[in-house]
C-alpha cells in the first residue's frame, strides 16, 4: 500500500491545548469507515477504542476491497495505547504493520519520563525529541473525544507516524452540513494550512458524536483524492 493512502486511511489530527474543563472519557467506540481514491472504493477500515483504569488501547483494520484487493491481500493493521489524563490520551507505543514479517512495519514509543520519541522503520530505530502533546497518526481521531469546539481554534499539534515526527497547523472553517451514510450531519470544518505544492487536508467532526472525525480528504499535489467517510458509529459514554 502507498504512504499516500496509509495517511489518507488514518489522517486525523488533534491535541496541544490549554487546560480547560476536563471531557469525561467515552468508555468504548466503534467505528467503520469507507476509503475511496478518485471517487472509487478501495477499502474498508474497522476501528475499536476502549478505555479502562486510566490506560486506552485504539485498534485500525483495514481491508482493501474491489480491484484494490487483488493487489493488496494483507489486510492493515495499527494500534495505540497509552494512558489518558485531564487532557485526553497520552500514547506510549504505536505500531503499523501488514504482518509479522511485514519488513515496512513502523512504530513509536514515548518517553515521556525522558522527553524522547524512538521511531522504528525500515530495519532501523531513530531518537527525537517528544515535544508536549505529541500524538500518533491513529490516537489522533480519538483525541477529538476529549476537545471543546474552542479548542480547535488555531490548532496545532505535533504528531508521528512511525517514521517521523510533523507540526500541523489547521484553521477552522465554516460550520456546515454534510451527507453521510449516517445522515446528514453537523459538523466543524477543519482545513490543514500547506506550502503550495503539498497536500491539501481537510476534516469533518461531527458536533452531535462528541467531535468524531466522520470525514477526512487528503488531495495530493497530483491531484489524487483520498478521502474517509464514517459508514458505522457507536460511542459508549
Amino acid at each position: 500500500m502507498s504512504s499516500k493512502l496509509a495517511m489518507a486511511m488514518l489522517l486525523a489530527g488533534a491535541l496541544a491545548h490549554p487546560a480547560q474543563a476536563a471531557v469525561t472519557a467515552p468508555q468504548a467506540v466503534q467505528a467503520q469507515y469507507n476509503l475511496s481514491l478518485n471517487g472509487v472504493a478501495i477499502a474498508v477500515m474497522q476501528e475499536t477504542f476502549e478505555v479502562r483504569d486510566g490506560a486506552y488501547q485504539a485498534v485500525s483494520e483495514t481491508h482493501a476491497v474491489g480491484l484494490f484487493a487483488l493487489v493488496q491481500r494483507r489486510p492493515g493493521r495499527a494500534t495505540s495505547s497509552g494512558t489518558v489524563d485531564s487532557r485526553g490520551l497520552r500514547p506510549k507505543a504505536f505500531e503499523g504493520t501488514r504482518g509479522a514479517k511485514d519488513a515496512r512495519r513502523v512504530g513509536a514509543d514515548f518517553d515521556w519520563a525522558a522527553s524522547t520519541l524512538t521511531l522504528s522503520h525500515d530495519g532501523r530505530t531513530d531518537n527525537v525529541a517528544l515535544p508536549p502533546g505529541t500524538q500518533d497518526r491513529l490516537s489522533v481521531m480519538y483525541q477529538f473525544l476529549f476537545l471543546q469546539t474552542e479548542q480547535l481554534k488555531n490548532l496545532e499539534f505535533p504528531m508521528t507516524n512511525g517514521r517521523r515526527l510533523d507540526h500541523y497547523r489547521y484553521a477552522v472553517g465554516p460550520d456546515t452540513v454534510i451527507d453521510t451514510p449516517l445522515g446528514r450531519l453537523a459538523v466543524v470544518h477543519l482545513v490543514k494550512h500547506h506550502a503550495p505544492g503539498s497536500a491539501a487536508t481537510e476534516i469533518w467532526l461531527a458536533r452531535e458524536h462528541r467531535l468524531m472525525p466522520v470525514k477526512m480528504r487528503i488531495i495530493e499535489g497530483d491531484g489524487d483524492r483520498y478521502e474517509q467517510v464514517i459508514a458505522q458509529l457507536e460511542i459508549t459514554p
